[in-house]
């Protein structure tokens, strides 16, 4: 996007609402009265209980307004869930690092609700380990200068390069920072020069905000190691979505909760209730229901009904579009901007739960390791879209080395994950749907196989005999536990096209229907989504 093309009212616009400042002001929200408990008539209605719909739900619910979240799996958090198998084993559906605030020398502050004290979150023992042909790089925690001069020393050619590009992410992250705060007080004829970096990185893919900087190909590929946790290539991930979460990461550290992500979402979710909220599990919205395009609440399996004065989905478009609300008029436009979108990579997962304390016997201090056979992210992208099992790179999360406890006395938890196109499972999806699995029961215990062994030839020596538990997870595990399209696990793409004022919004054009999650502003991942959650209550609460 050629920031010279756009009104400058309109670019600062596009700027602030983009990155929208975390912190929220509760006082300057309405406060309702209590409801009364037995009625079908809500507040807000919330389709889905990932982390944004909770996040949202438990705004509402802290303002006194009543909410309803309707889920259709046996438990809240969507992504964020875990899951028991026997022998003790406890795997999580999703996190492996995310960022925290620090409360009193705790980090237990989920961004939003400072009344939510009952998670702590732990830091890992380094922020990743990255395993290379010829390379075996670890990035320390909160010591961003350590890490450059790592890299500075591996690459003394490259030091200004280095430095520039540090310099660079840095300058970005505050000059977002200030103009968040400044609420869109800002002199535009001044912009370029108070907000340099912002005015030259507008519309830049990280590959070309990092080329402007680095030469040399393998170190590219290093500083950009962390592209899967955003699911796409540096050609086309929006520098924004690298730089800053990168950046964040490098100054305040890579996290995991106790009790797994599965604690967040009870968190939020006991929060809701205790707070006159309800959640309603094991049970599936059929469709939004509508009054002359006005969104007046749902009907359920079985045909009972709830009405409210707003609905939220936290569902997926296509669930919320195609399936709740089919042939709906006056929608051709905006859906017909999902077509200038594309929809994210999913994943396939393996679980393992150890008999033995392996990690410990060969004394692997690290906890998140990314694996790359190669320094080409770009080829990396299409081997995971082509689902190429054996070339792809992947991610050894050991989550034993973030806790002690995590798993039963002298035993390990181990997940191995890749990302993974939707295409190499689409041809078992009417089977699967209807229950005949054999041939993907076939295809993916091959996948699994093959990551175990290269997992064992890289880092885990023995891993093959040590297995006592084994679960599998693919695409079509994705859809079946959150109704996602393809399996995505990011969203939408977040691409420079869709980033920022051009990603979707909350509104619809259904009055009172609302959109929360990885599917709509500000993006996806843990603290963007319960952002989200928090973005929309706060746009529905100021229309009324």
């Amino acid at each position: 996007m050629n920031t010279d093309q756009l009104p400058r009212r309109e670019f600062l616009t596009m700027l602030a609402s983009a990155f929208s400042a975390a912190a929220i002001d509760w006082d300057s929200f309405p406060s309702a009265r209590p409801h009364p408990g037995a009625t079908n008539d809500y507040d807000v209605i919330v389709i889905g209980s990932g982390l944004g719909g909770l996040s949202c739900a438990a705004a509402f619910a802290r303002q006194g307004f009543r909410p309803l979240v309707i889920e259709q799996h046996d438990k809240p958090g969507g992504f964020a869930t875990a899951f028991s198998r026997p022998g003790g084993y406890v795997f999580d559906v999703s996190l492996h690092s995310t960022t925290v605030q620090e409360r009193n020398g705790i980090y237990n502050l989920i961004g939003g609700f400072p009344e939510i004290t009952d998670v702590e979150f732990l830091l890992h023992p380094t922020l990743i380990r990255m395993i290379l042909p010829e390379h075996d790089i670890r990035v320390p925690q909160r010591d961003p200068q350590a890490y450059i001069k790592n890299l500075c020393d591996l690459f003394p050619e490259e030091k200004e390069g280095i430095l520039g590009l540090f310099d660079d992410m840095g300058g970005l992250s505050g000059e977002i920072g200030r103009l968040s705060n400044a609420k869109g007080q800002v002199d535009m004829s001044r912009f370029p020069v108070e907000f340099p970096h912002l005015y030259a990185l507008n519309g830049k893919t990280w590959g070309q905000m990092a080329d402007t900087r680095i030469k040399n190909a393998r170190l590219k590929a290093i500083i950009s190691g962390q592209w899967v946790y955003y699911g796409l290539p540096p050609s086309k991930l929006s520098c924004y979505y690298y730089a800053l979460p990168f950046t964040g990461y490098l100054h305040e550290g890579g996290f995991y909760p106790k009790g797994r992500s599965q604690a967040i979402s009870h968190a939020l979710a006991g929060f809701i209730e205790a707070h006159g909220g309800k959640i309603l599990l094991n049970t599936r919205v059929d469709r939004i229901l509508l009054n002359h395009n006005e969104a007046t609440g749902v009907a359920i399996a079985g045909g009972r009904e709830f009405s409210s004065r707003v609905v939220v989905s936290n569902a997926s478009p296509f669930e919320t579009f195609q399936r709740m609300i089919p042939g709906q008029q006056g929608l051709g436009e905006y859906m017909a901007k999902w077509q200038q979108y594309s929809v994210s990579l999913s994943c396939f997962q393996v679980f393992l739960g150890l008999k033995e304390d392996l990690v410990g016997k060969l004394a692997i201090p690290d906890s998140e390791i990314f694996v790359e056979p190669s320094y080409d992210p770009e080829a990396g992208y299409a081997r995971m879209l082509a689902g190429d099992i054996e070339n792809t790179g992947f991610c050894i999360t050991l989550y034993d080395n973030i806790k002690g406890g995590y798993s039963p006395a002298g035993k390990n938890t181990v997940n191995i994950l890749t990302l993974q196109g939707y295409a190499p499972w689409e041809k078992f999806e009417s089977d699967y749907m209807s229950g005949n699995k054999a041939e993907y029961r076939k295809e993916k215990e091959r996948m699994a196989e093959v990551l175990i062994r290269r997992a064992e030839k890289v880092l885990l020596p023995g891993l093959s005999s040590a297995i006592e538990v084994k679960e599998i997870g693919t695409p079509l595990t994705n859809i079946r536990y959150t109704g996602h399209h393809r399996g995505a696990i990011y969203g939408w793409d977040q691409t420079v096209n869709n980033s920022g004022n051009t990603r979707a919004g909350h509104p619809t054009p259904i009055k009172n229907l609302y959109i929360a999650g990885a599917w709509s502003r500000p993006g996806h991942g843990y603290g963007a989504v319960i952002q989200s959650g928090l973005e929309c209550f706060s746009e529905i609460v100021k229309s009324w």
